[in-house]
Protein backbone atom coordinates (compact mmCIF):
# COMPACT_ATOMS: atom_id res chain seq x y z
CA UNK A 1 0.00 0.00 0.00
CA UNK A 2 1.19 3.31 -1.09
CA UNK A 3 2.44 6.27 2.30
CA UNK A 4 0.44 8.60 2.23
CA UNK A 5 2.34 12.09 2.72
CA UNK A 6 2.10 13.91 6.35
CA UNK A 7 2.45 17.41 4.51
CA UNK A 8 1.43 19.14 1.47
CA UNK A 9 4.41 20.70 -0.19
CA UNK A 10 3.88 23.38 -2.10
CA UNK A 11 6.19 25.04 -4.65
CA UNK A 12 8.40 28.10 -3.17
CA UNK A 13 6.65 30.06 -5.85
CA UNK A 14 3.32 28.74 -5.01
CA UNK A 15 4.24 29.67 -1.39
CA UNK A 16 5.36 33.28 -1.77
CA UNK A 17 2.25 33.85 -4.39
CA UNK A 18 0.11 33.17 -1.15
CA UNK A 19 1.87 35.16 1.05
CA UNK A 20 1.98 38.38 -0.81
CA UNK A 21 -2.08 38.06 -1.39
CA UNK A 22 -2.60 37.16 2.26
CA UNK A 23 -0.41 40.65 3.09
CA UNK A 24 -2.21 42.25 0.67
CA UNK A 25 -5.82 41.68 1.90
CA UNK A 26 -4.95 42.52 5.52
CA UNK A 27 -2.57 45.71 4.32
CA UNK A 28 -5.85 46.86 2.07
CA UNK A 29 -8.47 45.53 5.03
CA UNK A 30 -8.94 48.45 6.97
CA UNK A 31 -10.19 48.26 10.91
CA UNK A 32 -13.54 49.35 9.96
CA UNK A 33 -15.05 46.42 7.59
CA UNK A 34 -13.68 48.52 4.25
CA UNK A 35 -11.28 48.39 1.93
CA UNK A 36 -8.90 50.24 0.50
CA UNK A 37 -9.19 49.71 -3.12
CA UNK A 38 -5.75 51.91 -3.73
CA UNK A 39 -3.76 49.54 -1.62
CA UNK A 40 -5.40 46.48 -2.74
CA UNK A 41 -4.60 47.20 -6.93
CA UNK A 42 -1.07 47.08 -5.84
CA UNK A 43 -1.75 43.39 -4.93
CA UNK A 44 -4.24 42.62 -7.69
CA UNK A 45 -2.54 42.99 -11.18
CA UNK A 46 -5.28 43.29 -13.77
CA UNK A 47 -4.90 42.01 -17.69
CA UNK A 48 -6.08 43.95 -20.44
CA UNK A 49 -8.82 42.08 -23.04
CA UNK A 50 -6.48 41.46 -26.22
CA UNK A 51 -8.46 40.68 -29.53
CA UNK A 52 -5.26 39.38 -30.93
CA UNK A 53 -4.75 35.93 -29.17
CA UNK A 54 -2.71 35.40 -26.58
CA UNK A 55 -1.66 31.52 -25.60
CA UNK A 56 -4.04 30.91 -28.64
CA UNK A 57 -7.17 32.58 -26.60
CA UNK A 58 -8.38 35.99 -27.96
CA UNK A 59 -11.28 38.49 -25.24
CA UNK A 60 -12.73 40.96 -25.50
CA UNK A 61 -14.91 43.26 -22.74
CA UNK A 62 -19.00 43.75 -23.47
CA UNK A 63 -20.46 46.09 -20.90
CA UNK A 64 -23.90 45.36 -19.45
CA UNK A 65 -24.60 48.21 -16.79
CA UNK A 66 -21.68 50.94 -16.64
CA UNK A 67 -23.81 52.42 -13.22
CA UNK A 68 -23.11 49.08 -11.79
CA UNK A 69 -19.98 48.59 -13.55
CA UNK A 70 -21.49 45.25 -14.60
CA UNK A 71 -19.26 43.76 -17.35
CA UNK A 72 -18.24 40.50 -18.76
CA UNK A 73 -15.01 39.31 -20.64
CA UNK A 74 -15.31 36.34 -23.43
CA UNK A 75 -12.64 33.81 -23.95
CA UNK A 76 -12.47 32.63 -27.42
CA UNK A 77 -10.20 29.82 -28.45
CA UNK A 78 -8.95 30.78 -32.03
CA UNK A 79 -7.36 27.34 -33.30
CA UNK A 80 -10.86 25.69 -33.06
CA UNK A 81 -12.37 24.79 -36.49
CA UNK A 82 -15.07 27.30 -37.12
CA UNK A 83 -17.93 24.26 -37.88
CA UNK A 84 -17.47 23.10 -34.20
CA UNK A 85 -19.82 24.24 -31.95
CA UNK A 86 -18.43 25.85 -28.84
CA UNK A 87 -20.18 25.30 -25.88
CA UNK A 88 -20.09 27.98 -23.28
CA UNK A 89 -19.00 28.61 -19.66
CA UNK A 90 -19.96 31.37 -17.55
CA UNK A 91 -17.26 32.41 -14.90
CA UNK A 92 -17.92 34.08 -11.25
CA UNK A 93 -14.74 34.61 -9.90
CA UNK A 94 -13.75 34.43 -6.57
CA UNK A 95 -12.61 37.26 -4.04
CA UNK A 96 -14.90 36.65 -1.09
CA UNK A 97 -17.56 39.26 -2.98
CA UNK A 98 -14.99 41.74 -1.58
CA UNK A 99 -11.36 40.85 -3.81
CA UNK A 100 -10.33 40.79 -7.48
CA UNK A 101 -12.33 41.12 -10.30
CA UNK A 102 -13.09 39.69 -13.76
CA UNK A 103 -9.91 41.16 -15.28
CA UNK A 104 -7.44 40.11 -12.38
CA UNK A 105 -4.44 38.84 -13.84
CA UNK A 106 -4.92 35.32 -11.86
CA UNK A 107 -8.79 34.98 -13.23
CA UNK A 108 -7.66 35.97 -16.97
CA UNK A 109 -4.70 33.48 -16.94
CA UNK A 110 -7.74 30.81 -15.66
CA UNK A 111 -10.10 31.56 -18.02
CA UNK A 112 -8.05 31.77 -20.95
CA UNK A 113 -6.30 28.11 -20.39
CA UNK A 114 -9.98 27.10 -19.43
CA UNK A 115 -10.47 28.38 -23.12
CA UNK A 116 -8.08 26.70 -24.54
CA UNK A 117 -7.73 23.40 -22.75
CA UNK A 118 -11.75 22.56 -23.05
CA UNK A 119 -12.24 24.23 -26.25
CA UNK A 120 -14.93 26.70 -24.90
CA UNK A 121 -16.13 30.00 -24.72
CA UNK A 122 -15.49 31.28 -21.20
CA UNK A 123 -17.72 34.47 -20.09
CA UNK A 124 -16.08 35.95 -16.73
CA UNK A 125 -18.43 38.14 -14.92
CA UNK A 126 -17.44 41.03 -13.49
CA UNK A 127 -19.67 42.35 -10.21
CA UNK A 128 -19.82 44.99 -8.14
CA UNK A 129 -17.92 44.36 -4.75
CA UNK A 130 -18.27 44.53 -0.74
CA UNK A 131 -18.59 46.17 2.06
CA UNK A 132 -19.43 49.18 -0.77
CA UNK A 133 -22.50 46.98 -2.31
CA UNK A 134 -24.15 44.75 0.12
CA UNK A 135 -25.51 41.51 -0.35
CA UNK A 136 -27.62 40.03 -2.30
CA UNK A 137 -26.34 42.74 -5.36
CA UNK A 138 -23.82 40.25 -6.24
CA UNK A 139 -26.00 37.39 -7.02
CA UNK A 140 -28.25 40.19 -8.62
CA UNK A 141 -25.29 41.48 -10.81
CA UNK A 142 -24.85 37.46 -11.51
CA UNK A 143 -28.64 36.51 -12.35
CA UNK A 144 -28.20 40.02 -14.25
CA UNK A 145 -25.54 39.18 -16.70
CA UNK A 146 -27.41 35.45 -17.12
CA UNK A 147 -30.29 37.22 -18.76
CA UNK A 148 -27.97 39.79 -20.48
CA UNK A 149 -26.35 37.10 -22.29
CA UNK A 150 -29.26 34.74 -22.94
CA UNK A 151 -31.27 37.60 -24.78
CA UNK A 152 -28.11 39.31 -26.30
CA UNK A 153 -27.56 39.45 -30.18
CA UNK A 154 -24.18 37.97 -31.15
CA UNK A 155 -22.66 39.99 -33.61
CA UNK A 156 -19.73 40.46 -31.55
CA UNK A 157 -19.44 37.22 -30.32
CA UNK A 158 -17.85 33.65 -32.42
CA UNK A 159 -20.26 32.50 -34.70
CA UNK A 160 -20.12 28.65 -33.71
CA UNK A 161 -21.25 29.78 -30.14
CA UNK A 162 -23.98 26.82 -28.62
CA UNK A 163 -25.66 28.43 -25.63
CA UNK A 164 -27.77 25.16 -25.78
CA UNK A 165 -24.05 24.02 -24.05
CA UNK A 166 -24.01 26.53 -21.38
CA UNK A 167 -22.49 25.82 -18.14
CA UNK A 168 -21.78 27.68 -14.94
CA UNK A 169 -18.55 27.95 -13.20
CA UNK A 170 -16.83 29.86 -10.44
CA UNK A 171 -13.85 30.12 -7.57
CA UNK A 172 -14.66 30.60 -3.85
CA UNK A 173 -17.34 33.01 -3.36
CA UNK A 174 -17.88 33.23 -7.04
CA UNK A 175 -18.56 29.18 -7.13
Amino acid sequence: MAEIPRTLRLSLKTRFLLAAHSFGIRAASRSDHTVNRSVLNIFDPKAAASAKPVNGVSSFDNTIDPTRNLWFRLYAPTSTATTDALPVIIFFHGGGFAFMAANSKSFDVLCRRLAREINAVVISVNYRLAPEYKYPCQYEDGFDALKYIDGMTFENFPANLDLGRCFIAGDSAGG
